[in-house]
């Protein structure tokens, strides 16, 4: 007997093949249409101080032009590694990051500086550098923690900071020969760096053009007038007496001033009609689940606004901002080093586990932190300034993370985040909630998007101590 069916009818004993839920059952829906209940519950929500913290700007184009004051940019960015069980090696692009090669793009030129690099492992207490003796080698960390320090006015040692994986020293000594270490440098951890001699630096140099071309660049550069923030000067005549000549200036700009495109963020939310219509009191389910979808997005915004590789706060902030903790945990000391950076500081940002870190230290030093009110709620502060929680900065495995400062606005030329305002179907400022129709399982769709950016105005408005110690210490 033949077991064959029409087409689309299985036969006898086929299993029907099941079909992947794509919206809210009605079993789950009737959890909101009986008894005395209350609206879902939802554990991801974070209190999204940053969001809230902000000043949003209108973008209508879709873009953000950061117009500056021309900088003679020289590099001093970090340097990446790459690992291959105990050998560390330089992730040659990267060399760029050293100003006497900032801009060079000839690969084979920097994997040969890259080859040259020796690889050196130091013990906690080991003297890297001596004040005043001849820079014969670039260092650069690839691992461990190094303390700088030079002789103050009265002949004591001052400590002028600390440096960490991805920083260098000695790199002055590849704009010129006769360079002398400005400052010592020793080893407060174990750890790894790979040295790269000058003088393999100087043997390349005469055979490239464009090396030599870079370096007489540099020299150019470090020459020209400029302020103390590297950027073009502004000539000025002051305490003059009669009729002194002035000083002819102008105000140079960047002529090709960055740029910040919206990124965006979004999903797909799907009803079962027969949930809309049969299961929507006392309870919209329609509008819960709505509200628990852009919970999820706001919550995704702001760890974008913190890590985005683009436009996140902790890849933008400036090399020159960003400042290691002396011992470890972030203590009183630290947070001063990070507040007197920037003027106008509007709030601390960091993991709770940093900030109980910082509690523990100011206990330990018997030290009453004192606290702030913003938006109705009590926070914690230092120097008057809050220090507010958000659980989107990273924590490493080693268990350190980073505490950030900011001065926010656009009139104090500080942090500001972008959205645009007026698009269609909005539902909340820079979030729309689009209906995008009905399928052939009666299911309704809803395109939910919010559009968001980040810009750091001037590079001063934002600093990062980095690899603060947020475990628990006895």
């Amino acid at each position: 007997m033949s077991t064959e069916t029409s087409v689309g009818i299985p036969a006898r004993g086929d299993a029907p093949q099941a079909r992947e839920q794509s919206s809210l059952s009605t079993a789950g829906a009737r959890n909101l249409s009986s008894t005395t209940k209350s609206a879902p519950q939802m554990q991801e929500i974070s209190s999204r101080w940053l969001l809230r913290m902000l000043p949003w700007v209108q973008v209508s184009g879709g873009t953000y032009r950061v117009n500056r004051r021309l900088s003679h940019a020289v590099g001093g960015g970090r340097i990446a590694f790459v690992r291959t069980g105990a050998r560390v090696e330089v992730l040659a692009p990267t060399l760029g990051e050293l100003p006497a090669l900032r801009g060079i793009e000839d690969e084979a030129l920097l994997a040969g500086l890259a080859g040259s690099c020796v690889q050196r492992e130091f013990r906690a207490g080991e003297v890297l550098a001596t004040e005043g003796t001849p820079v014969d080698e670039v260092l650069l960390i690839a691992h461990g923690r190094v303390e700088r320090t030079g002789t103050g006015r009265y002949g004591a040692p001052t400590v002028l900071g600390f440096l960490a994986e991805g920083e260098h020293l000695g790199a002055e000594a590849l704009a010129g020969p006769g360079t002398a270490w400005g400052s010592s440098a020793q080893a407060v951890t174990t750890g790894t760096l790979l040295a790269l001699p000058v003088q393999a630096f100087e043997q390349l140099a005469a055979g490239s053009a464009a090396l030599r071309a870079q370096r007489a660049a540099l020299g150019d550069r470090a020459r020209r007038a400029q302020n103390t923030y590297g950027e073009a000067a502004i000539e000025l005549s002051a305490g003059h007496v009669g009729e002194h000549p002035l000083p002819v200036t102008f105000v140079d700009y960047e002529l090709a001033p960055r740029e910040y495109e919206l990124s965006i963020a979004q999903t797909v939310l799907r009803v079962h009609t027969r949930v809309a219509d049969l299961y929507n009191k006392p309870m919209d389910q329609t509008e819960h689940q709505l509200r628990l979808t852009i919970e999820a997005l706001r919550e995704r915004q702001e760890h974008e606004l913190v890590n985005h590789p683009e436009f996140g706060l902790l890849h933008n902030a400036d090399h020159g901002q960003r400042i290691q903790a002396h011992s470890g945990p972030p203590t009183p000391d630290d947070m001063d080093d990070l507040l007197s950076r920037r003027r106008g500081t509007r709030f601390f940002l960091a993991h709770p586990k940093a900030i109980a870190a910082f509690g523990r230290e100011c206990n330990r030093r018997r030290i009453h932190p004192g606290t702030v009110e913003v938006h109705g709620s009590r926070v914690p502060a230092w120097r008057g300034v809050p220090i507010l929680s958000c659980n989107k900065i990273p924590i490493s495995e080693a268990g350190s993370s980073s505490v950030l400062a900011l001065r926010v606005g656009e009139e104090d030329q500080g942090v500001i985040g972008l959205r645009p305002t007026g698009i269609p179907d909005e539902y909340e400022p820079g979030l729309s909630v689009r209906f995008a129709g009905i399928d052939e399982t009666a299911v309704i769709s809803y395109l939910v998007t919010a559009y968001h950016s980040a810009v750091v105005l001037v590079p001063d408005a934002v600093g990062v101590l980095e690899n603060v110690d947020v475990a628990r210490r006895d």
